[in-house]
């Protein structure tokens, strides 16, 4: 065997055929994986299909007890603008469930759903056709009738109704067992999946063990009598490489110096060298340019033909005489050159020749603008800072005299109401004549509505000023007591509508201010909006608390929201307050009013429960 053939770190021969394996298992693996694939692929597509049959054979169960409560719903409903808005809805949601209905037997391209051919199934929607008919039928007959005067009341709707309820329940029960069929076809078709995926991990190990015997061993085999013969040479190479050493280390000086200037080029445009006397060895063009300076001037130290302050001048001479090796310093300094004040981040960097003479490298960038817009964003920063605290002094001057405000309407209320009352009963018990026994019991009737009127203005002055049910059982029950309370004692026809499922509680803040603000609304529809009716909404959901006050008044122009708010004794400010009290909260509020139809008034309440 030949030296040039001994020297080969593989026979090609060898390296030939572990190749050709080589490729074969990749090509198996490969083949496996694309196969893997393409099964969880196909199975995925069809666990979406039947995922969203699930999903719409679910949304059945759901339309149909829509369906029922709104047939029910539809008899208590007295106004013909409800009625046509239910009996819409009721229309919609029949059209979509008989549409899903159809959908599910047969298929449907626009609701992305293939043909059903599961036996089980099929058999199952032959048992619930006849009772989805009924209920169509049932629902159908109804709505035609509805229109019809006291129709809730004849026999013909009792027996619709009845079908109805009953056929529901069959729905239902075989909706869910459609659901439970489909749910257990599809783990039938995973646990196929699952055993494929077993047999292809299976056969890919087998081939990651075949690969282990027949390629990678023999290939160890090679590489490890290659090394043995490199290691041969190694001795060899030692030697050389001590002498080699003495001239790396030679180059790697040099190469290091080539380094740092290909960095000043690189990466710099303003940059001299110094020695350690401050004398100049090189300048940029740029940098002459930036400074203004000629070649004769040139023969100047650096630190003189940077500024011609000689305060900056002795500081930078001590930079450049105290910098220590290898010791980087960064500066930002002003400097004054004869024609112009400009800003330098400095950079010193110390370089060290083969003499071993001393001297720096100097890396400059002008951020003259830089610091000038630095110093117009403090200005502007402080003048915002001004403007806030000036704008916080005014909404505090504007709480106070609202405050105060609202203590002159309370005393005036008592003085206008109670005070009066309280007068007209002292000046009433003292005219009573006991010897005149029919005038007498005239006064004394006379003082008990007049009693009765004061404790009345009583409890409104209190409810008005703090409820207890607030603090007790939360915002939900204080709202409802407010909207009986102001209905009983103002005689307006005032609606609480209460969505949410259970009772919860916030902060005292949080239920204080929309309590306050809801208030507001109401007093202000009361007021103004001569109405016929007030509507207070409650809702939360996704835990956002919204709170809409609906009333059918005259209503208003909503430009008046946009103009400043008025400060006197006739109101004008509760807008205002009730954005404040909002924004306190981190809550939204929403005022949607049109001349002549009314005005909605919306609070949102994000928690972070």
């Amino acid at each position: 065997m030949s030296e040039d053939k001994l020297q080969q770190p593989l026979d090609t021969e060898t390296f030939n055929r572990i190749r050709k394996w080589y490729l074969l298992a990749l090509s198996a693996i490969a083949l496996t994986v694309i196969i893997a694939q393409i099964l969880i692929q196909t199975n995925i597509n069809t666990q979406l299909d039947d995922s969203r049959i699930i999903n719409i054979a679910g949304r059945q169960r759901a339309f149909s007890q829509k369906l029922v409560k709104e047939i029910l719903l539809l008899k208590e409903v007295k106004k013909k603008s409800e009625k046509d808005l239910i009996t819409g809805e009721i229309k919609t949601t029949l059209s979509k469930w008989t549409a899903s209905h159809k959908a599910l037997q047969f298929g449907d391209k626009e609701m992305d759903i293939v043909v059903e051919n599961y036996s089980p199934i099929k058999e199952l929607f032959k048992d619930l056709n006849p009772h989805h008919n009924a209920m169509v039928s049932a629902i159908t007959k109804i709505l035609k009738a509805s229109n019809t005067p006291n129709y809730h009341t004849t026999k013909e709707y009792q027996e619709n109704t009845s079908i109805l309820l009953k056929k529901e329940r069959i729905f239902l029960n075989i909706m869910d067992t459609i659901v439970n069929t489909y749910d257990k076809q599809s783990r039938k078709e995973l646990q196929k999946l699952k055993n494929k995926e077993y047999l292809l991990l299976a056969f890919s190990l087998l081939i990651l063990f075949l690969e282990m015997v027949f390629i990678f061993r023999p290939l160890s085999i090679q590489i490890r009598n290659s090394i043995s013969k490199l290691m041969k040479h190694k001795l060899v190479s030692d030697k050389n490489a001590s002498q080699i050493q003495k001239l790396y280390n030679e180059k790697e000086k040099s190469l290091q110096e080539l380094q740092e200037l290909n960095f000043v080029i690189d990466n710099a445009a303003l940059f001299a060298s110094a020695r350690e006397d401050g004398s100049i060895v090189f300048i940029s063009k740029k940098f002459i340019a930036l400074l203004g300076c000629s070649h004769e001037d040139l023969k100047k130290p650096l630190q003189e033909l940077l500024t011609t302050d000689q305060g900056q001048q002795k500081y930078l001479k001590e930079i450049l005489k105290s910098n220590k090796k290898n010791s980087i310093r960064n500066e930002e300094i002003k400097i004054t050159t004869t024609s112009k004040t400009i800003w330098l981040d400095i950079s010193i960097i110390p370089m060290y020749q083969s003499s071993r003479q001393q001297s720096v490298l100097i890396l400059c960038s002008d951020i003259t603008e830089r610091k000038k817009h630095l110093m117009q964003v403090e200005k502007l920063t402080k003048e915002n800072y001004e403007e806030r605290i000036l704008q916080k002094k005014r909404q505090a001057s504007q709480i106070v005299e609202g405050q105060e405000e609202e203590r002159k309407r309370i005393a005036k209320d008592i003085h206008d109401g109670i005070g009066q009352m309280l007068t007209a009963l002292r000046f009433n018990i003292e005219s009573i004549d006991l010897e005149n026994q029919e005038k007498a019991e005239e006064k004394i009737i006379y003082l008990k509505e007049l009693t009765s009127d004061l404790i009345k203005g009583v409890r409104t002055a209190t409810f008005n000023l703090t409820p207890p049910e607030l603090s007790d059982h939360g915002i939900l029950p204080a709202l409802q007591k407010m909207t009986t309370e102001l209905s009983r004692l103002t005689g307006k026809n005032i609606l609480f509508d209460n969505k949410t499922e259970t009772n919860f509680r916030f902060d005292s803040l949080a239920e204080t201010n929309i309590y306050r603000v809801t208030q507001e609304a109401i007093n202000n529809a009361i007021k103004y909006a001569e109405s016929n009716y007030i509507l207070l909404t409650i809702n939360y959901t996704d835990n956002v608390l919204s709170v809409v006050i609906d009333d059918d008044g005259k209503g208003f122009d909503p430009i008046i929201l946009k103009e400043a708010p008025k400060n006197n004794s006739d109101g004008g400010m509760g807008l205002f307050f009730m954005k404040e009290r909002i924004s306190y909260i981190n809550g939204r509020l929403f005022i949607n009013s049109i001349p002549g139809e009314g005005t909605r008034v919306t609070i949102n309440y994000k928690t972070d429960k």
